[in-house]
């Protein structure tokens, strides 16, 4: 098969002929039919993540099952599937408590080392040389899944659309509703109307949120926005966000959403919740990033600030698609632009550059 991989942080990815993956004991094979493009990969290829090389990034990804490893039966080879990033091992002490959303060995093995559950890869160059999996390694033609981490998918949904289920609709699913535990009624804000944050808005209206504020320096994203369901926007190059969403609200929202993963606008959350309120950071930065927020309002305010990574794969994915089917969350809404396959490392240029609107897919039925 042919993967798009990366060697060393800072170059371009390549694609490169891989030997086809086989799956072990608990593991599925699937043949991808498209693959999210989001930042948290770019950091990676930036290295503001650190990740071990030669590896393939990529963690938002639907496609059909063609192979099971042994024990596995809950699919079938011909299914199709949706995955999210977060693969649980359903081994280790936080799975076993419910919190599939921190897996122990998901950090320590994949997200370290690049490898699956018996700590080793399933992608390797023609010689023999290993290469790492960021999550399943997504921006393969084939791809070794975990048998926790195979969604089937609803009759219905197109299968290259459902990839954006994965991170961007299972990370805002994570922290509005098994984070921030929404309820009926209640205010969002969410800062940073890229994928994430849109998705945030479906999934804050799919819950029956009273009122949405979207926060974000371009007026095309606040755009967009609105069309995802925002009851009202601010373009923080133009206002004092914090007053602004303040003056809305008449006091501050419920939750806060920060979906960009800087310092300054976790702080600005945390200015904009009133007493009580919560504060949920979902953005990813680089390793050295801190947040410098002053004690004495988060204390007397009783401000509650709450970092989410994830949903819960076995009990949240399978909710996530149900909102997709129902149209809760409406797929065509959320991605705006479709690349080939062979044309991974420009749709990440373009990301990175602040061209693509609410979520891109690299979809691997596309001709080049």
């Amino acid at each position: 098969m042919y993967a798009h991989v990366l060697t060393q942080p800072g170059r371009p990815m390549e694609m490169t002929e891989l030997k086809d993956p086989k799956p072990k004991h608990g593991e599925v094979l699937v043949e991808v039919a498209a693959c999210g493009v989001c930042h948290s990969d770019l950091h990676v290829i930036h290295g503001d993540i650190a990740f071990p090389t030669p590896g393939v990034m990529g963690h938002e990804m639907s496609g059909t099952v063609v192979a099971l490893g042994k024990g596995v039966s809950n699919v079938a080879v011909g299914d199709k599937v949706a995955t999210s990033f977060i693969m649980p091992c359903g081994m280790c002490e936080a799975c076993g408590r419910g919190q599939e959303e921190i897996c122990e060995n998901f950090f320590a093995l994949n997200r370290l080392k690049g490898h699956l559950y018996d700590d080793t890869t399933r992608l390797h160059y023609l010689d023999g040389t290993d290469v790492t999996m960021y999550s399943m390694g997504g921006l393969g033609q084939l791809s070794v899944v975990p048998a926790t981490d195979v969604f089937k998918v609803p009759e219905g949904l197109p299968l290259p659309d459902v990839s954006v289920l994965g991170c961007a609709f299972f990370t805002a699913f994570g922290a509005v509703h098994t984070t921030a535990q929404l309820q009926i009624g209640e205010t969002l804000a969410v800062i940073g109307t890229g994928g994430v944050g849109l998705a945030v808005i479906q999934v804050a209206k799919a819950v029956g949120a009273r009122r949405i504020i979207a926060v974000d320096l371009a007026d095309d994203k606040l755009a967009a926005a609105r069309e995802a369901g925002a009851t009202d926007t601010v373009n923080s190059s133009k206002v004092d966000p914090v007053q602004a969403v303040n003056d809305l609200t008449h006091g501050g929202v419920d939750v806060v959403i920060e979906a960009v993963g800087f310092g300054g606008t976790i702080v600005q959350g945390a200015q904009m919740v009133h007493a009580g309120g919560k504060v949920v950071p979902v953005g990813l930065a680089s390793g050295t990033a801190t947040a410098n927020i002053p004690i004495n309002h988060l204390v007397r305010r009783k401000v509650q600030l709450l970092g989410s990574f994830g949903a819960r794969p076995r009990r949240d994915m399978p909710i996530v698609l149900d909102l997709a089917a129902k149209g809760s969350i409406d797929l065509d809404k959320a991605i705006t632009r479709r690349y080939a396959f062979a044309d991974a490392n420009q749709a990440y240029q373009d990301l990175d550059n602040g061209e693509v609107v609410g979520r891109a897919i690299i979809d691997f039925t596309l001709a080049s």
